[in-house]
């Protein structure tokens, strides 16, 4: 597919249990940013979470359910087509997946647990997966952190390492992939209680942020593929004072240039600015998400774009004039909405 073709497409994922109406496709005007809803496919129970390949030609999903799956589609065409049969994951409720050496790697966040799945030349899914990490552990929270709670898996900049977030255990995995099976290198531990959730790499392949679900934080880090080994530098606060009820921040994403970073926080329902200065975070500012309880940020071509899930929409966000701080652009309305992928 030819380049120009993937800058106009999304993708949205939604919760089915909730009402949602599953795998979304959209188009993107190219100046604006505003997305027009094009079609919907409800082959597969809550596709919250989504990956493209890097040709875009293929989409992967996962099925956040008790049983776990993924599932593949073919989307170089006019609309997604299922390319085989779901695959279960061996785990309970994958909330996140990415591509990383010939596999579909899963957090699982009921298990507690990383999978990988194997793609055949063609992008398709192998039947089974070929292996699996179970983490370990607790944390001090008595109801959220009984259990390790895989929440985010990806590879590094570099390559060579996969990087696991567990909200469980307040804790960060790197591990290798070996014959398909996904090994334990280091476990970096984070402050206790913090619950982090998803982690964002700086462009420079140097630095790295942690949001913190428990406690509405960004952890600032320095990460070193040589080694791979990340180091916790500062906590930094994602609202500019104590939050006034629920507080959960969802995501976390590095400006293209570097120069900002962006978290959204459900409860509060915003979404907070940081100037990058060094290897520190300076709070830039807050801006309402234009709908409730946010679950997921994306950035595409100077655009951000939040996932509402609660309210029902993904809106819109103009941040091209270089102050980072997002100016609201307009939405669109997707039931149970969880995460957009652009391509």
């Amino acid at each position: 597919m030819a380049a120009v073709g993937r800058r106009h497409r999304a993708f949205i994922g939604s919760f089915t249990a909730a009402g949602g109406p599953g795998l979304v496709t959209a188009a993107v005007h190219p100046g604006t940013g505003a997305l027009t809803l094009t079609g919907s496919l409800g082959t597969v129970p809550d596709p919250a979470y989504l990956a493209l390949s890097p040709d875009g030609a293929m989409l992967y999903t996962v099925s956040e359910t008790a049983e776990g799956a993924v599932a593949a589609y073919r989307v170089d065409g006019d609309k997604p087509e299922p390319a085989g049969p779901p695959v279960p994951v061996g785990a309970a409720g994958p909330t996140h997946l990415a591509l990383h050496a010939g596999h579909l790697l899963t957090a699982n966040y009921g298990s507690g647990s990383v999978t990988a799945v194997p793609l055949r030349p063609d992008g398709t899914l192998a039947s089974e997966p070929s292996g699996l990490l179970q983490h370990t552990g607790s944390g001090p929270h008595d109801r959220r952190q009984r259990a390790p709670h895989a929440h985010q898996v990806q590879p590094d900049p570099s390559g060579r390492w996969i990087v696991s977030v567990d909200l469980g255990t307040d804790s960060v995995r790197v591990c290798t992939l070996e014959g398909g099976v996904p090994v334990l290198h280091r476990e970096i531990a984070l402050r206790p209680g913090s619950g982090p959730r998803h982690l964002a790499f700086h462009p420079d392949g140097e630095r790295a942020y942690v949001v913190n679900e428990l406690t509405p934080t960004v952890t600032v880090c320095r990460w070193d593929a040589a080694g791979g080994s990340l180091k916790p530098l500062a906590e930094v606060p994602v609202l500019p004072g104590a939050p006034a009820g629920d507080a959960y921040p969802s995501g976390v994403v590095v400006s293209p240039d570097g120069r900002f970073v962006w978290t959204a926080t459900r409860g509060e329902d915003v979404l907070s600015v940081f100037a990058v200065q060094g290897d520190g975070l300076r709070p830039a500012g807050t801006v309402p998400c234009g709908g409730h309880w946010p679950r997921a940020l994306a950035e595409h071509d100077g655009f951000l774009y939040c996932a509402n899930e609660r309210s029902g929409d993904v809106t819109w966000f103009d941040v091209r004039e270089g102050t980072g701080l997002p100016r609201y652009d307009g939405s669109v309305e997707v039931a149970a909405a969880s995460c957009v992928v652009f391509g």
